[in-house]
């Protein structure tokens, strides 16, 4: 019987030949060549998501007539963008149809390096100039990721699968970090958050109390609560169990991605959470390997993948091993993030957000409030004014309404009007949310950008209304079998009528 030769090395050699098999790719699970192809398809879907919606949304939202007009940016260096040189609306449009046609083309399997990193500063410039609407968590998860599948890809090809440029394995190992830093970070902020996830009651409100429900959302509110406790340890199993297995033995680590796939597969079902799950789904699918995929994919990839021969160029394994070094400098923080008590949910610790932290729905709201903005084309608004309620696209508003299925697009106004919502719960007036104020004078002046943000806006002599308003509901699912799905009951009025030329409204607008 033949010696095993990894029992005739010295220590040092084998730490030399496990130190090989990580950044070079000799390893049992293949060189990775279908798992790049997949998650590149992946992340090219959510980079299509996300220019869409800055397309159609970012000059309404920081235009020079939007909610709040981006203006010149002062400070390249505190945070780079490429608005640095002009801040037009012009400007704003380009660089979102320049982002979306490059997504496209990833998304239909241009695996490329460059092309990754150009995404990246496009997305970059639009972060740092977005402001509040572009403070989620998943536009720096987005951008974090971009660049990890840059050095997973070929640096300059044009077509899919190269299967004679397989990615250096320390890439994979990259990708598998940020996986597990998503997935623990959003289990540990629920367990140092709202007691509800620790009582496993949580699901009895989330899904009605969410920021934008889909159909479906209305079915799973509705599931016995031992179900709902069910779906709570589910969540704790995905987020707290199964990270520990990415860097497992290789049956353990597919079971664990596996699992979490599912988990994310279930949030998208259950919720229009934008982009999030989908963005999420890319490193969970770095955990798998060629050797799973093959058994999924048709003979046509599986023979332009290559036979799993192939070895990573020795330039992107240094490439791959200096940009390891730097996610590694930069882990400090996260990790000591992650090991504190005072964990901080998405946060970046530099301004190019190369690494970040990560969490979701630390606590659960209770009830669902909704502001509901009116406008009146009355010369007195008293109570023969004729009130017309302006509707967001994917919001309750008529307790009829079937609720929308956007995911993974992300209507941020939508969004940020749920925070808003929020912000008067938690402090009983605007004390961050203060941009609607600026969204009420765009409608008395009857800006066409900012309408386009509405669906079918009401129309009024003159183009604008004369005065607008602000009431506050609260909103909850209707009982199964009821013919509408939602009920509601106005509760307060948080802003009175009030004219474009109002003082209370001009000093609030100067004040911001």
């Amino acid at each position: 019987m033949e010696p095993d030769p990894r029992e005739l090395q010295t220590p040092g050699q084998r730490v030399l030949s496990r130190l090989r098999r990580i950044f070079v790719g000799e390893h049992p699970g293949g060189n990775y060549v279908l798992t790049r192809f997949v998650v590149l398809r992946v992340l090219g879907l959510v980079f299509v998501a996300a220019f869409a919606t800055a397309v159609a949304q970012l000059v309404p939202l920081v235009g020079a007539h939007g909610i709040t007009p981006l203006g010149p940016v002062d400070d390249f260096w505190a945070r780079p963008t490429l608005f640095w040189w002009s801040a037009s609306d012009a400007a704003l449009g380009a660089v979102s149809v320049l982002g979306l046609v490059l997504s496209i083309a990833l998304l239909l399997g241009c695996e490329n390096a460059i092309l990754l990193v150009v995404l990246w500063a496009l997305y970059l410039s639009i972060v740092h100039v977005g402001g509040r609407w572009y403070a989620f968590g998943w536009e720096i998860q987005l951008l974090e990721t971009a660049l990890l599948c840059a050095v997973l890809s070929p640096l300059a090809r044009l077509r899919p699968l190269a299967g004679d440029r397989p990615p250096p394995y320390v890439a994979v190992v990259l990708l598998r970090w940020l996986a597990f830093r998503i997935m623990l970070g959003a289990g540990l902020i629920k367990l140092r958050g709202d007691p509800c996830w620790t009582e496993l009651t949580c699901l009895e409100r989330h899904f009605e109390t969410q920021p934008i429900p889909n159909p479906v959302s209305f079915y799973f509110h509705h599931l016995p609560p031992a179900v709902l406790r069910a779906g709570v340890v589910f969540n704790h199993l995905a987020e707290l169990v199964l990270p520990w297995f990415v860097f497992g033995p290789r049956r353990l680590r597919i079971v664990a991605a596996l699992g979490m796939i599912a988990f994310q597969l279930t949030l998208i079902v259950s919720g229009n959470l934008s982009f999030l799950n989908w963005l999420t789904l890319v490193p969970l699918l770095a955990c798998l390997d060629d050797r799973f995929l093959r058994r999924l994919v048709p003979a046509r990839l599986r023979a332009r993948a290559g036979d799993g021969s192939a070895r990573p160029t020795r330039a992107a394994v240094v490439a791959a091993a200096c940009y390891a070094v730097v996610v590694a400098w930069l882990s400090i923080d996260v990790v000591a993030n992650l090991a504190g008590r005072r964990q901080q949910m998405n946060a970046s610790f530099d301004r190019l957000h190369l690494v970040n932290t990560y969490g979701a729905f630390g606590s659960i709201s209770t009830v669902r409030l909704e502001l509901q903005i009116e406008g009146t084309d009355a010369a007195v608004p008293d109570d023969s004014a004729v009130w017309r309620p302006y509707h967001l696209p994917c919001k309750p508003g008529s307790v009829d309404r079937r609720p929308c299925w956007i995911s993974p697009d992300h209507r941020r106004l939508d969004w940020l009007m749920w925070f808003a919502a929020l912000d008067l719960a938690g402090n009983g007036y605007l004390a961050r949310e203060t941009w609607l104020f600026s969204l009420l004078d765009r409608l008395l002046a009857g800006e066409p950008t900012v309408l386009s943000l509405f669906a079918d806006p009401p129309q009024f002599a003159g183009g604008a209304p004369t005065f607008v308003r602000v009431d506050v509901y609260r909103y909850w699912f209707a009982p199964l079998g009821h013919p509408d799905w939602w009920r509601r009951e106005r509760l307060d009025r948080l802003i009175r009528p009030v004219a474009r030329d109002d003082p209370d409204l001009r000093g609030l607008l100067d004040g911001e």
